[in-house]
């Protein structure tokens, strides 16, 4: 059964005065409430609800017409499948043992929401990159989350369940023996740390791989807005609009369209700081339209706008409709008044660097957005048809990453002390990725067959 949960056990903050000792005594004394090789199961409660309801439910307020291309998508596979339903499996977690030590967590952890992207001084760092559901909550929904969506992706390319649980395993054991280093370090040197594409290159354990690494950095370092700009805009009446591909890029046409852009553009303006003001003010609006994004977010309101400025230099920000995090119901409600604000300051709290144009805003409809550059340098690694080996490799990096971002905002000796220095934990959660990856292939044969019963609609459309 499905309960809110209750106050944390332990909290950073009821930690704060303790040495790093007794924290990691804190978390080992833990055990005996929450047994580790507790983690390792998985069994639907037989009062659990219809998967296809709770897909259902969290369509509630999003663009209709929209929709069934969010359900084409999550058809493909049962990854595609686990990438649009973070609102199941966060129903799911909150059924599963947990220590209740709360971190800022990102709410939709699997491993294609890892990636590059562009710091303000343009170096190129791999990080978490997706935040849409961010939210204070127990840090094992994370990584359960994410150790499944291995299993499944190693699925998808044909591996062995022993070679995907194996690839579980290493995201995990990546995490704990990281975030262990991580309550080794000062608070600040937690903060300044960062996985560079620097370090990721001249750790490749081969020249074939270092060229690899290479390669993908030097794809990255062209999704800029100079060679974006010229595949989704044209020229109309001598100036720049983006071009119409609907239904995944199209305008909205409506009698009051510009003053309720200009309101929201000047209540945006308001949340940066007054440096980054003088920034965006040396650039005018010209045209803005709507674009679907992703899976999960299909549906949701999400708007490009372009900019120029005085010299016709090209800027694109992507205002993202922030719902109410998939993990609240389960939780504490949010603090923040604005979703937007929430999906920044989680951001900022779990990333090593944040874009310069992060904010957020509010339309006069009441929708809560937030605000980034499109793209960006953002690059997500090519995963299919990729080797054991290499997937092994890139669960370490982002089990890796996960534990920096988890110690920023939570007590990482407390966790550090209940995961203890064995694998007991580790195979643990190899045993629960394999059981829950199960669950998601099943889930992900009722959504077929809803569609194939007429129950609900999909359309096949394909990516920008």
């Amino acid at each position: 059964m499905n309960m809110q949960l209750e106050t944390p056990i332990l909290s950073p903050s009821s930690s704060r005065l303790s040495s790093r000792s007794e924290r990691i005594a804190i978390g080992k004394n833990l055990r005996s409430e929450v047994p580790r090789s507790s983690h390792a199961s998985w069994q639907p409660p037989d009062n659990r609800r219809d998967p296809i309801d709770i897909l259902e439910e969290s369509n509630q307020g999003r663009l209709s017409e929209l929709t069934p291309i969010r359900y084409g998508r999550m058809l493909r596979s049962p990854f595609t499948f686990l990438r649009g339903s973070a609102a199941l499996m966060a129903y799911d977690l909150a059924s599963t043992p947990s220590t209740k030590i709360q971190v800022q967590a990102c709410g939709d952890c699997h491993l294609l929401n890892f990636g590059l992207f562009a710091t303000p001084e343009r170096n190129l760092v791999f990080d978490i990159n997706d935040f849409d559901e961010t939210h204070p909550a127990p840090w094992e929904w994370d990584l359960k989350r994410l150790a499944v969506s291995f299993v499944i992706a190693g699925r998808d390319n044909q591996l062995s369940d022993l070679d995907c649980q194996d690839l579980a395993i290493e995201c995990v054991r990546s995490y704990r023996e990281h975030l262990r280093e991580y309550s080794e370090m000062s608070p600040l040197e937690v903060w300044y740390n960062r996985l560079d594409i620097e370090k990721v290159i001249e750790m490749s354990p081969d020249e074939q791989t270092r060229k690899r690494r290479e390669k993908c950095a030097e794809k990255a370092r062209q999704r800029v807005i100079e060679h974006l700009f010229p595949k989704i805009t044209s020229p109309v009446g001598g100036q720049y609009r983006f071009a119409d591909q609907p239904p995944l890029l199209y305008h909205i046409h409506e009698e009051d369209w510009k003053e309720r852009v200009e309101e929201a553009l000047a209540e945006y303006r308001q949340s940066l700081s007054d440096e980054r003001k003088v920034l965006f003010d040396r650039y005018q609006w010209q045209d803005i339209a709507i674009k679907v994004v992703g899976i999960g977010s299909i549906g949701t309101r999400c708007f490009i706008v372009l900019f120029f400025s005085p010299e016709n230099h090209p800027l694109i920000l992507q205002f993202k409709e922030a719902r109410p995090s998939v993990l609240e119901p389960y939780t504490d409600k949010s603090k923040y008044d604005n979703h937007g604000q929430r999906v920044v300051i989680g951001q900022r709290l779990m990333q090593s660097s944040s874009d310069i144009f992060l904010g957020w805003t509010r339309s006069r409809r009441g929708y809560d957005f937030y605000v980034r550059q499109l793209r960006d340098m953002k690059f997500s690694f090519p995963l299919e048809q990729i080797p054991a080996i290499q997937l092994k490799r890139y669960a370490g990096f982002c089990g890796w990453t996960l534990a920096r971002a988890h110690a920023k905002s939570g007590d990482s000796a407390m966790i550090s002390g209940y995961l203890g220095k064995g694998n007991q934990f580790d195979r643990a959660m190899g045993d629960f990725a394999l059981a829950y990856a199960d669950q998601t292939e099943r889930d992900h044969a009722a959504l077929v067959k809803a569609v194939k019963m007429g129950r609900i609609e999909a359309a096949i459309k394909e990516d920008l």
